[in-house]
C-alpha cells in the first residue's frame, strides 16, 4: 500500500492533483484543505496517502496533514459513508472544526456540509464522537476561540459564501477576522476578513 507520496506537482485542481514521482505521474484525490495549503505547480510536495482497493479501481487520497489523515479513515469506517462523501465532509469544515462538531455531535453544523443529511449527520456523530478524543489535541489548535460569538460567525461566514467563497476558504478568513476584531461591529469585522481572503 502506498503511505506517501514525495514528488513535482504537475497540475493542481480543487479536487485533484497529479503529482510527478521519479516519472510516474499518480492521480491523487484531495480535499479543499489540502488544495488550499498547496504550493503551486512544479514545486515539490509531500501528501500523505490513503490507498482504496476496489474491485474495479485503485484509488488514491492525499492529505497535507496527519490529521486530515486520521479524519478521512474514521470517517470512512462509519456505515454509508465511502471515500468520496468522506473527502465531501472535510472539504465541508476545517479540519479542527469538524472534530469538534463530531465530538459534540452537532448535527446542524454537519448537515451544513454538501450531501449530507440529518441521518448521515447523526450517524457520524454517533459512531465517531467518542473515537475522535484521540486526535482532538491536535485539532484543538485550528479551532476557533470558544469566546466568538456563534451568531456574528454564521453571519460573517454566510456573506462570505454570499459573495462567493467557498466554505474552507470563508471559515479561515472569519476565524482570522474575529481573532483580530476585539469585539468591533460587524462591518468592521466583514472587511477585515475580506482583507484576509486578499492576501
Amino acid at each position: 500500500m502506498i503511505a506517501q507520496l514525495r514528488g513535482r506537482l504537475l497540475e493542481k485542481h480543487p479536487n485533484r492533483v497529479v503529482l510527478d514521482v521519479n516519472g510516474v505521474g499518480y492521480d491523487v484525490h484531495v480535499p479543499l484543505s489540502t488544495f488550499y495549503e498547496m504550493a503551486e505547480p512544479g514545486a515539490e510536495v509531500v501528501l500523505r496517502i490513503h490507498t482504496h482497493v476496489r474491485e474495479d479501481a485503485l484509488l488514491l487520497f492525499g492529505f497535507a496533514t496527519r490529521l486530515e489523515l486520521q479524519i478521512f479513515e474514521r470517517l470512512i469506517g462509519v456505515s454509508g459513508i465511502g471515500p468520496k462523501l468522506a473527502l465531501a465532509v472535510l472539504s465541508g469544515l476545517e479540519p479542527g472544526e469538524l472534530v469538534a462538531a463530531i465530538r459534540t455531535a452537532n448535527v446542524a453544523r454537519l448537515t451544513g456540509i454538501p450531501g449530507i443529511g440529518k441521518k448521515t449527520a447523526e450517524r457520524i456523530g454517533l459512531e465517531l464522537k467518542d473515537k475522535m478524543a484521540s486526535i482532538a489535541p491536535e485539532a484543538s489548535a485550528a479551532s476557533p476561540p470558544a469566546d466568538d460569538s456563534e451568531a456574528v460567525r454564521t453571519d460573517l461566514l454566510s456573506a462570505l459564501m454570499n459573495l462567493g467563497y467557498h466554505r474552507p476558504l470563508a471559515e479561515r478568513a472569519v476565524n482570522a477576522a474575529l481573532a483580530n476584531a476585539h469585539g468591533g461591529s460587524f462591518e468592521a469585522t466583514l472587511k477585515h476578513a475580506l482583507r484576509e481572503l486578499a492576501k
